[in-house]
């Protein structure tokens, strides 16, 4: 990228991820242009500038990326149906990487998942190249894979696929921080507590994400040494390994309830963040930091 103050669109600014990159850029001194679709729901930080607008109309996605040097795509409505994650999750993404490559945007970086690895009990350690789940997983993994294909396929834009487990950090659409207590309140609290829990604190993972936007990882031939140009290249992220004793353990103490540990065959694997770090990225929240910061949110009724 150019020594100018870089442009950089981020989808979903309201969301967990979306409004933590925002804040990640802004303080990169990055201009951003913060895509939502209800008006005053953007960050408001120095330096973010609110679009309301359809980032998956074609139209809308041109005036988007249009003299923009990279896009960071947080957008996945899942929990929805599979046609409206397909819809906005692929379809949607892809229309956005298409203008973004004839807009000649230097880079893309869109929020993946590790969830699309197969994670079955005996598999192990996740890498980049390891096994995806096949079709027929479920709507999630199933159109976070198509999503991930789609942008694969857009030769000539140079793509990156950060792939991060459970995202932790304090809001009202968390899932792991707010909506999976909530289950855990209602009843939902059954696990084998050896079960390996991957995990990302939203700030580190936003730290990343804008690092990759601004350009401060540079480009390499070979994946392992950065992004490759013109192509997309997954990359994984998480904190330090955890089990399910460590997450739902918390929760259920924090909101009063005993869980109910199980002990069928379950994944023990760890996530491997060899690429990440060789790119220059190391998590700064530690577990204890995220457990306790889930836990105090839930004891005040966070």
């Amino acid at each position: 990228m150019s020594d100018r103050t870089p442009v950089v669109v981020v989808t979903g600014a309201n969301g967990l991820v979306g409004a933590a990159v925002c804040r990640a850029l802004a303080a990169r001194s990055a201009q951003v242009r913060a895509v939502v679709r209800r008006p005053g729901t953007a960050p408001v930080v120095e330096g973010v500038h609110e679009h309301v607008a359809d980032a998956t109309d074609p139209e809308d996605a041109r005036r988007l990326t249009e003299g923009a040097d990279a896009v960071v795509t947080t957008v996945h409505p899942m929990g929805s149906s599979r046609e409206a994650q397909h819809q906005v999750g692929v379809e949607g993404t892809a229309v956005l990487a298409r203008a973004a490559r004839d807009a000649g945007v230097a880079r893309l970086v869109h929020v993946s998942t590790a969830g699309v690895y197969d994670r079955s009990a005996g598999a192990g350690d996740l890498v980049e190249d390891g096994s995806l789940l096949p079709q027929g997983s479920g709507d999630y993994p199933d159109t976070k894979n198509e999503a991930d294909t789609a942008l694969a396929g857009n030769a000539g834009l140079t793509t990156v696929l950060v792939r991060p487990p459970a995202i932790l950090g304090a809001g009202e659409t968390s899932v792991w921080n707010s909506l999976r207590p909530h289950a855990v309140r209602e009843g939902e609290r059954s696990a084998n507590p050896a079960k390996s829990w991957p995990w990302v604190h939203v700030e580190d993972l936003a730290a990343f994400l804008a690092d990759l936007a601004v350009g401060s990882v540079a480009s390499a031939a070979d994946a392992e040494d950065g992004p490759v140009p013109g192509a997309a290249t997954p990359v994984l992220v998480a904190g330090e390994p955890a089990t399910w004793r460590d997450y739902l353990g918390t929760v259920a103490d924090a909101v009063g309830v005993a869980p109910e540990w199980t002990d069928e065959p379950v994944w023990t694997g760890t996530v491997r963040t060899d690429r990440a770090r060789r790119w220059g990225w190391a998590p700064q929240v530690g577990l204890a930091e995220a457990l306790g910061e889930l836990r105090r949110g839930l004891s005040t009724g966070g």
